[in-house]
């Protein structure tokens, strides 16, 4: 039962597992140290909280398989942000790949990427693309390094559509690799407008390495509960979605 309340809200409070289970509270320590010690949450005064790898990073086929229906419902709404002839850039990752469905060519874009699978399925599309140039990631199938950095500062979007592991309110947007850090970086510089995909497991979590302040991109999620709600809009610009 704490896992799943973990899971559903990232922190849970000691009073919150008395009351739900009827326990004591001496019980529900010892369930927390229990679950602590097997690496599964971390305890913090009053309760606990979900516990996250800095670094670790699922594959693209891992993460194509999590929040499916959320990650189609915020792709469209991302869609809808395009207008005719933009140049924009999708960043690599599924809620990305899931806008790809939802371009057309009739509207006449050009669409910057550096996901190798989100280039294919544009082409297959017919939309005219640029998959800039560098080291490829096996695990995300993104393009990074060195030249892909120097190859985006050539460009400028009118809007940039970013993936991200992690959402905080103090230490912003992050991700667990450096190398695909500083590719968003550079996409987000080069813009006019910037938007983070995220469904609701992004937020408050932190990755190892941070790309920017919250306040440097509009949030496109589904909806979230209020006091999270809240908590964000004071920094940013947040469009919930239904899933």
């Amino acid at each position: 039962m704490i896992l799943q309340m973990l899971k559903e809200n990232k922190v849970v409070k000691l009073q919150e597992i008395c009351e739900k289970s009827g326990c004591s509270e001496s019980s529900a320590r010892r369930d927390f140290q229990l679950l602590e010690e097997k690496n599964l949450l971390v305890r913090v005064h009053g309760g606990a909280k979900i516990k996250y790898s800095l670094s670790r990073e699922p594959d693209m086929s891992g993460k194509a398989t999590r929040n499916t229906s959320e990650k189609n419902a915020i792709a469209h709404a991302a869609a809808r942000h395009i207008q005719q002839d933009d140049v924009i850039y999708l960043d690599s990752g599924t809620s990305t790949l899931a806008m790809v469905q939802y371009l057309e060519p009739e509207q006449n874009l050009t669409v910057v990427t550096n996901g190798v699978m989100h280039a294919s399925m544009l082409a297959d599309n017919d939309i005219r693309t640029i998959l800039i140039g560098g080291e490829l990631k096996n695990t995300t199938k993104a393009i990074v390094g060195v030249e892909a950095v120097n190859s985006l500062k050539k460009y400028r979007f009118n809007k940039v559509f970013m993936g991200m592991n992690g959402i905080h309110p103090r230490y912003g947007y992050t991700t667990p690799d450096p190398n695909e850090a500083a590719v968003k970086q550079a996409a987000m510089e080069q813009s006019e407008q910037c938007y983070v995909l995220a469904d609701h497991t992004k937020f408050d979590a932190v990755s190892f390495v941070k790309v920017a302040d919250v306040s440097k991109a509009q949030i496109i999620t589904t909806q979230l509960l209020p006091k999270l709600s809240s908590q964000y809009n004071k920094q940013t610009t947040i469009q919930e979605v239904e899933k």
